[in-house]
């Protein structure tokens, strides 16, 4: 069974084909947030074209906004400001003519853990996606618990400070307080850089603020880092950890633990797995 997992970011639209949980062919496209809405479906028109077969049974997509997963239709996009709500399913099936199924990017990066990750090993957990934005996946008894609107999980629009969570804990603390972006942030670390190591101690206290919140609202076995963040892991996780240590009932989280996704592209594998579960076939075949 071969199908096509669609990750739409805040910078980038990533594809794959995914055939026997494996990704066999992969694009992907850069995103300008000041795009128009036409032009941003063109650029993942170029993305799908690229890939898509004769054999390709359906289309999973992962987006980071709110999604009415039944009708297909996103609303909303933060980081895509020209979409407000575009009817995705529809312009794909119509296009394509086979079947596409739409949810939450995090939902789908949570999935493609559960799936094909260390989410495997359990039953409770989070996947905190951190990158652009701050997204977040729940997985409750082996489930992706979605939410009305496939909105559960935005915890990144929580109050914070003078602002909310996701600017204090994605790109957009690096962008806003040090003018760099957190791939360049992180390359200076790598060097030793005394203002980007401050600058990875200060994110990794707020980001342990985050978690902390998580802990408080959902008790969780496990938290998965994802995004591209997550590897700069080693530069917050001291400053994080001593934050989460802070956390009120120090027995639940006595065996918490908090892992970097290992897998590269779990949010395409998640996309796919949308097809996967509504064709009712299973990820083996």
């Amino acid at each position: 069974m071969e199908v096509l997992g669609v990750d739409i970011g805040g910078t980038n639209i990533n594809a794959g084909i995914v055939k026997e949980g494996a990704i066999t062919g992969q694009s992907f496209v850069s995103v300008n947030a000041e795009d128009s809405e036409k032009q941003t479906l063109e650029l993942l028109f170029n993305c799908i074209d690229g890939l898509i077969t004769n054999n390709t049974k359906a289309i999973g997509v992962g987006v980071p906004a709110i999604v009415d997963s039944l009708k297909g239709i996103v609303y909303d996009v933060q980081n895509i400001p020209a979409w407000k709500e575009v009817h995705l399913k529809t312009i794909l099936e119509n296009r394509y003519s086979i079947p596409v199924y739409i949810n939450n990017d995090a939902n789908c990066f949570a999935m493609g853990e559960k799936l094909y990750g260390t989410g495997k090993d359990f039953q409770n957990f989070i996947g905190l996606s951190i990158g652009t934005g701050l997204g977040m996946g729940i997985i409750i008894n082996n489930e992706i618990y979605n939410g009305v609107l496939s909105g559960a999980g935005e915890i990144g629009m929580i109050a914070y400070k003078d602002s909310i969570l996701e600017q204090y804990t994605s790109s957009f603390f690096f962008t806003d307080n040090y003018g760099l972006n957190a791939k360049e942030i992180h390359d200076r670390a790598l060097q030793g850089d005394d203002l980007a190591l401050t600058a990875f101690a200060e994110f990794g206290t707020h980001l342990g603020e985050a978690i902390n919140t998580i802990l408080y609202l959902f008790a969780p076995e496990a938290i998965i880092l994802g995004g591209s963040i997550r590897k700069a892991y080693s530069f917050f996780k001291q400053s994080m950890d001593q934050k989460i240590n802070l956390f009120a009932y120090p027995e639940q989280i006595k065996n918490l633990k908090i892992e970097t996704s290992e897998l590269a592209e779990s949010a395409i594998l998640g996309a796919a797995s949308l097809c996967f579960q509504k064709l009712e076939v299973t990820i083996q075949e």
